[in-house]
């Protein structure tokens, strides 16, 4: 073959070599791994993952983590805590006008707002609301239209 200096024999008779008893070990591995994460909804990592197969093969943390690397199973990621409002002393907290009564007697006589953060694979979205309680007013018949 030409470039890499293996005689076509050698080429074959590696094809037809049969497993090593290390990579028929870690086949058996690797299943016993891969039934433990998909037992475990995929949240276990390599360390709970080892002291699920350790009794039924023989193996070392370091290796379970290598298998898992290798071919791709990982453990899910819990979110992390984002913390949006941080509180100081320097500004005053805004006093609650609505305390809760969301009834308006005129339309734009009363307005929420709130914003959240959604996580998303491109980054982080914000997502802003308005509600204007008007509504039930104009329902009601209590404005007046002109």
């Amino acid at each position: 073959m030409p470039g890499i200096d293996v005689s076509s024999s050698g080429y074959y008779a590696w094809r037809k070599r049969p497993s090593s008893a290390r990579e028929m070990a870690n086949n058996t591995l690797l299943k016993e791994v891969k039934a433990a994460h998909q037992a475990s909804n995929g949240v276990y990592g390599s360390p709970r993952i080892y002291h699920e197969v350790k009794g039924k093969v023989s193996c070392s943390q370091n290796r379970v983590a290598r298998l898992m690397k290798k071919h791709g199973i990982a453990a899910k990621q819990k979110r992390r805590y984002k913390r949006t409002i941080q509180a100081n002393g320097a500004h005053p907290v805004t006093p609650n006008l609505v305390d809760r009564d969301f009834s308006a007697t005129a339309p734009n006589e009363k307005w929420a707002t709130d914003i959240t953060y959604i996580p998303t694979l491109e980054g982080w979205l914000y997502l802003a609301v308005v509600l204007i309680y008007s509504r039930a007013a104009l329902l009601a018949g209590r404005c007046q239209h002109g």
